[in-house]
């Protein structure tokens, strides 16, 4: 009896530590459809003065019909009855990029319409709104057992999900996809509605959008105006279509109101977009392999691209346009990856990650029963992890390194229009000629540079050199590297001497003729390696990796079955995965480090402040100094005069999150989000409620540079704006 009386005060003390452990505030990324039964009384205990189906509803109009997945990775929100829609200057960066020359050095000097006749349209360029979401697990499950094999259960899953996604669609000209959450325990149909007309409308001067550049990134403070603006248009009976001169701008079931009054510390925040992804769930292994070999790697790879297309880009104004896009991209996530491990060392996270698999061992072995199912979870983990993580940074060296190589990310895609052509050849249903055509379109060249790639492939060949050993090498690759002595100039120098594919002129007389000579350009030297490359790791690297994945994913479906199991009060949140989220918290200012205490909010003072002149990232246009001088304000100023300009609360989010309409308790639109603090990019793996903020544009910064210092206002009389 004292026995079991000890027992169950240990299972107790367990079930409390781990609970304490995985409940944090602010924490969470909920599904919309479900906050009314969720989070509707912990919001409004928290200063929501909404309904959940203001925020959500599918038969009356609600804020999820304003918000729109931008691009397919960043969020926007619908401002005006016009379809005029507002999101990051970084998610429209590739668009601005797409339009600028050097004659029209739009990422320089900004863009703006001053009338509709003036917005560009963007190819390719999308702008999806959620119409519904409905929990499918039971249908998607359907057929499913506990004796199958995973390969049947699989294939029995995605039979039902190709059946269920066709019904739900039938008749309309919607689209629909269903996702796994909770690793495959559950899953949910998402009916969205997709607009191909997307015209760019304005954006900032990177001197504006992109002040503070690299060096600020996913830093506080912030003193960018992370915007630009955009335009859904319709067919005239207010249905997507393709572009046409003939559509009219959209009109939306719902348009966000903007408020001019501001916020204070405390106030309630909500943020609602498509965050990208999280692993929120994961192992100690996981973390451990992450945070001491994973970001370390691809950091430092990354690293070694950047300064190689820094140095080129300042040398000339046409390869800066080239590779600006790019540029942004590449370093967007190596700061990320650099500030997240830096978070989850700090935090300590493999050790705490390690106590909760102790406590939940613990609490699943007081019982027989839970014991048998969940017993073996983190050694089978553990077992895996020790395979995985091998593959893993083989599998980085193909991303970050090889493809990082414009030549072999381009040839990379002729694999493909050789095995078209092979089947045209032998009179079998084939693409060829349409890939063909659009080959010769020579797009890849508008963001290439010759000189620039050769760098780029002496030193990524250099590290792949360097980092992967000989055994772990395609065969031919290898070969290569042997014969010239592991030199890599001299097998750069070889490759873009003998190639093709580096240059626009032969390229166009390659695919002119592609179809009577392709043995031809199968012996091309950068294709032959690359096609190679592309072969080994699709057979030999690939396939186990992901086979590991699957068994990880199994494992960790279990796992959160485990933990729903013994804490069925706690309220889990699924990882996000590019669906419509909803997050929530607080106005929050926060402490990096002993000593240091940063305010929430910052003001156009601080871009005065942190001029550097003839620094590109840090010069204050002329234009904006003189406002700032006379202290043109107008409207947007706050109630001490001063211009507000960005400001950071305690909401969860990631990428994806890029864009997203940032609400007062009322609905009202404050902000656009835009980024994370440096020391709370470990979020997407671990939440630690006193570093994770998220940083937000003022929406009063953006109104006073459309307004005041475009001289686009006009756009404002589109907007319903709140005083």
């Amino acid at each position: 009896m004292n026995y079991l009386n000890k027992n169950i005060k240990q299972t107790f003390l367990a079930l409390t530590l781990v609970i304490s452990f995985i409940a944090k505030a602010d924490e969470g990324m909920w599904l919309p459809q479900l906050i009314n039964a969720m989070n509707i009384k912990d919001m409004k205990k928290n200063g929501l003065k909404l309904t959940a189906e203001q925020i959500y509803s599918v038969n009356k109009s609600s804020l999820k019909d304003a918000i729109v997945q931008f691009a397919g990775g960043c969020t926007a929100e619908i401002i005006s009855n016009q379809g005029l829609i507002l999101t990051n200057h970084h998610c429209g960066y590739s668009s601005i990029a797409y339009h600028s020359t050097v004659e029209k050095d739009y990422l320089t000097n900004g863009f703006w319409a001053m009338n509709k006749n003036e917005e560009v349209y963007t190819p390719n360029l999308n702008a999806t709104i959620i119409q519904r979401i409905e929990d499918v697990t039971a249908k998607v499950l359907k057929g499913v057992t506990v004796n199958m094999t995973e390969t049947k259960q699989d294939s029995v899953t995605k039979a039902n999900i190709k059946l269920l996604e066709k019904e739900a669609i039938s008749g309309t000209h919607y689209d629909a996809f269903i996702r796994p959450f909770f690793y495959g325990n559950e899953y949910y149909l998402f009916v969205v509605e997709t607009f191909k007309d997307v015209r760019m409308v304005g954006a900032p001067p990177s001197s504006i959008g992109k002040f503070g550049g690299e060096t600020d990134n996913w830093m506080w403070p912030r003193h960018n105006a992370d915007f630009s603006v955009f335009r859904i248009y319709a067919n005239k009976d207010n249905k997507p279509a393709e572009y046409s001169p003939d559509n009219v701008p959209y009109t939306p079931k719902n348009v966000i109101p903007i408020s001019l009054k501001g916020y204070k510390e405390g106030d309630f925040t909500m943020v609602y977009g498509f965050p990208g992804k999280t692993q929120e769930y994961l192992s100690s292994y996981a973390v451990d392999m992450i945070m001491n070999e994973s970001d370390p790697l691809k950091v430092s790879l990354r690293e070694k691209r950047l300064n190689i297309m820094d140095v080129d880009m300042r040398q000339s104004d046409a390869v800066r346009i080239a590779y600006a896009s790019k540029y942004a991209s590449v370093a967007n996530y190596y700061k990320k990856w650099m500030g997240e491990m830096l978070g989850l060392k700090k935090y300590d996270a493999v050790a705490k990650k390690q106590l909760f698999e102790k406590q939940f061992t613990n609490a699943v072995n007081a019982d027989p029963v839970k014991k048998e199912k969940y017993g073996n979870i983190f050694s089978q983990l553990e077992k895996i992890y020790t395979e995985y993580k091998v593959l893993n940074k083989q599998v980085d060296y193909y991303s970050e390194c090889l493809m990082a190589i414009d030549a072999f990310y381009y040839s990379r895609f002729y694999i493909n229009l050789l095995a078209e052509l092979k089947k045209k050849q032998k009179g079998q249903t084939n693409t060829f000629d349409a890939m063909l055509a659009d080959n010769k379109k020579l797009i890849f060249y508008k963001n290439f540079n010759k000189a620039t790639d050769i760098k780029l492939c002496e030193a990524m060949l250099k590290e792949y050199i360097k980092g992967v050993s000989s055994n772990n090498r395609p065969a031919v690759l290898d070969s290569f590297i042997v014969a010239n002595n592991n030199d890599a100039k001299k097998m750069t120098d070889f490759l873009y001497t003998n190639t093709s594919f580096v240059d626009k002129e032969k390229t166009a007389a390659m695919l002119n003729d592609f179809e009577k000579f392709p043995n031809l350009y199968e012996r091309d030297p950068v294709f032959y390696i690359t096609n190679a490359i592309v072969k080994y790791y699709s057979t030999s690297v690939f396939p186990q990796f992901q086979y590991d994945e699957r068994e990880i994913n199994e494992l960790q479906k279990l796992y959160i079955q485990g933990q729903k199991e013994l804490f069925k009060d706690k309220k889990f949140y699924p990882d996000a995965n590019s669906t419509l989220r909803i997050a929530y918290g607080k106005v929050n200012s926060y402490k990096p480090k002993d000593g240091v205490e940063y305010s929430y909010y910052t003001t156009l003072d601080g871009i005065i402040e942190k001029e550097i002149p003839g620094d590109e990232e840090f010069t204050v246009p002329a234009k904006l100094k003189d406002l700032y001088l006379k202290k043109d304000y107008g409207k947007y100023a706050d109630k001490n005069g001063k211009l507000p300009v960005a400001f950071t609360a305690s909401n969860h989010t990631t990428g994806g999150n890029s864009g997203s309409p940032v609400f007062n308790a009322k609905g009202e639109l404050i902000g656009t989000n835009f980024d994370r603090n440096w020391e709370g990019t470990m979020s997407d793996i671990m939440y630690n409620p006193n570093q994770c903020r998220n940083i937000v544009l003022d929406v009063r910064y953006t109104l006073f540079v459309i307004d005041k210092f475009a001289g686009a206002g006009y756009l404002l009389n589109e907007m319903k704006l709140v005083k």
